[in-house]
């Protein structure tokens, strides 16, 4: 949720750092892989207790979840963004002239609402800024699908999997992204499903996890290290070390690590990372614990983020324009001290959103009230003796307060 925040805040120098710049997979694959973990368990359960009809009504409850969650979150972005641009307070405050709105490619809905409102709706048109949520969408879709296939083999299921990533590689499952031109979904969902349903199968305990080897370690770090060339700009970039068999390689490789049909090789490179993060974790994140309680509350914190990372990840994509806003309203955008607080005061939302939103799913007013203790011995001290006679209303039999209920 972090990495994403940052890669999604315009002009932010820390996108150079994060895993993507040194590596075919990035945050996306984390995103998806530990989704696919999440689901098993938040769907897996209903499918094996209730069947199969109930579990696929479950999943088709969560895609209208994230279906109108999609749409909040386009609506919410669009419209603040052109309030901002059309009152002109960036332009009279701090002489900014950026079009936000065209940045983000926004525009369309207002000049061709006819086509664009249809297109957002239906999906067909999905702006590269919020595309994450439809692949989701899409892929939720196919989970009914490989219950009911593992049902009567699981290996059956695997290989449906594979075979919708393979008809995306050669272009067979591609989905229009606008309809006013031949531009596909960024993220072809029956490609980066093979990612998800590896971390379903995990979960689900279709695959067993893997051992604690040497030689496994070994060979997961090989494949990290040996990708980094091919990946870090720096290296392969004309402007910089300018690496020609380097650039010349991951060229002739494209086809292989390119995002959109999710490459094999993205895939071979997030599991060798994951394993690595999976030993480094210990077996239920064992080496995570026991080191003080500075670094046991960084660990509930982040804990916290990714168990709202719904929410989390709707509100990061608000906060990363509003925080880049604020930056360039202040003509800080290239300083790195702006760059901190942008940044740092973006994940500090973030926490704050996801601790708000587990209170709000914790229902507190579903719960009894606190009463104080004072409180307490004052009602059971009174009596008719004491308080006088009693009145009607406190002899009436006391019906259930529905908000307790």
């Amino acid at each position: 949720m972090f990495i994403i925040f940052i890669a999604h805040v315009p002009w932010n120098w820390w996108t150079l750092w994060i895993p993507a710049r040194f590596g075919f997979s990035d945050a996306t694959e984390i995103f998806v892989f530990c989704s696919g973990m999440a689901s098993a368990l938040a769907f897996g359960k209903t499918f094996d207790v209730y069947g199969w009809g109930i579990g696929a009504a479950r999943v088709v409850q969560r895609m209208w979840q994230v279906y109108w969650a999609f749409i909040g979150q386009f609506l919410i972005i669009a419209v603040v963004l052109v309030m901002v641009h059309e009152s002109g307070f960036l332009n009279d405050c701090c002489g900014l002239t950026q079009d936000y709105v065209n940045s983000l490619n926004l525009w369309h809905l207002y000049n061709k609402t006819e086509i664009a409102l249809p297109g957002l709706m239906t999906m067909t048109w999905v702006p590269n800024y919020f595309d994450i949520l439809p692949m989701y969408v899409v892929i939720l879709a196919l989970m009914p699908a490989i219950m009911l296939i593992a049902r009567y083999s699981v290996p059956g299921a695997f290989a449906f999997s594979f075979g919708l990533w393979l008809a995306s590689q050669f272009g067979l499952l591609d989905l229009p992204a606008e309809p006013w031109s031949e531009r596909k979904w960024f993220f072809n969902p029956f490609a980066w499903q093979m990612l998800f349903f590896t971390g379903f199968a995990f979960m689900r305990g279709w695959i067993p996890a893997p051992p604690v080897s040497r030689n496994l370690i070994l060979a997961a770090l090989a494949i990290i290290l040996i990708t980094v060339p091919f990946a870090y700009f720096r290296v392969h970039s004309e402007n910089h070390l300018d690496v020609v068999w380097a650039r010349e390689v991951r060229e002739a490789i494209r086809p292989l690590w390119v995002k959109t049909e999710f490459g094999i090789l993205r895939y071979v490179h997030f599991l060798a990372l994951a394993y690595v993060a999976w030993v480094a974790a210990g077996e239920h994140g064992k080496y995570l614990l026991g080191h003080g309680a500075l670094w046991g509350g960084f660990v509930r914190v982040v804990q916290k983020v990714g168990q709202q990372s719904l929410a989390v990840f709707m509100a990061s994509l608000v906060i990363a324009q509003t925080v880049a806003i604020l930056r360039d309203m202040a003509w800080a955008r290239g300083e790195w001290t702006a760059q901190i607080y942008t940044n740092f005061g973006g994940f500090l939302a973030l926490i704050a959103v996801a601790y708000v939103v587990a209170w709000f799913k914790g229902q507190p007013w579903r719960k009894p009230p606190a009463v104080s203790g004072s409180s307490s011995a004052k009602a059971q001290g009174s009596s008719p003796q004491t308080s006088g006679s009693a009145s009607a209303e406190d002899t009436a039999p006391k019906s259930k307060d529905p908000a307790l209920v």
